[in-house]
């Protein structure tokens, strides 16, 4: 994206608009030098307007921040609500949401330096984690997958799995050998999910299913 693009004659007449063209031109800057180093005054010239204007609608540097990471995390808490909980449909959609999203999971491992100790927005993501536990039990109790296996590790489990390659893009090239947007690495690593997802499945005449790992 160029750093110049034409400005909205009336910013002020379309502040969802205006709102809108910040919060986009913030979380590339944001996502590509993290909050230290982003610029305000790149963020307002990738969206056109001045920093006053910026200024008057975020407040400062960590209020813009922090509204760029609030409307990506209320996007993926939309998704997941409309997951069922089944493992494979979980692991494949958010490996897929990962691929398509560095900045989101860049914004993400930002949060994690910058923000040492609290976190964004916790509340309300919590909530949002409890409705994801609460799909988990009820397969659970569905007999759908191993009551043996704490929910907990397995929200965290799959969340790994889906986002690691994402997050450290330069491993995942020298271990497969193969770049994260390869299609074949996608499409590989989307099959070994789905077998993964099977394997949080009850093993009929198991007793004990916490090491199937091993």
């Amino acid at each position: 994206m160029p750093d110049t693009v034409r400005s909205d004659p009336s910013p002020a007449r379309n502040p969802q608009r205006t709102r809108a063209r910040i919060l986009a031109a913030a979380l590339k800057e944001f996502a590509a030098k993290g909050f230290a180093g982003a610029r305000v005054d790149l963020i307002a010239r990738r969206a056109a307007i001045n920093k006053r204007m910026l200024y008057h609608y975020f407040g400062d540097k960590e209020g813009l921040f922090k509204a760029v990471l609030r409307r990506k995390v209320s996007q993926r808490q939309a998704w997941a609500d409309t997951l069922t909980g089944d493992p494979a449909e979980t692991l494949t959609f958010w490996f897929d949401a990962a691929c398509d999203d560095m900045d989101w999971v860049r914004m993400l491992e930002w949060e994690a330096l910058h923000h040492t100790g609290k976190i964004i927005d916790e509340k309300e993501r919590l909530s949002s984690v409890a409705r994801g536990l609460e799909r988990i039990r009820q397969r659970q109790a569905r007999g759908l997958v191993s009551s043996e296996l704490d929910p907990r590790q397995i929200m965290l489990t799959m969340r790994s799995l889906t986002m690691f390659p994402a997050a450290f893009p330069q491993l995942t090239r020298l271990i497969t050998g193969r770049t994260l947007h390869d299609p074949k690495f996608r499409k590989e690593r989307a099959e070994f999910l789905k077998k993964i997802a099977a394997m949080f499945r009850p093993t009929p005449g198991a007793r004990d299913k916490t090491n199937f790992l091993k």
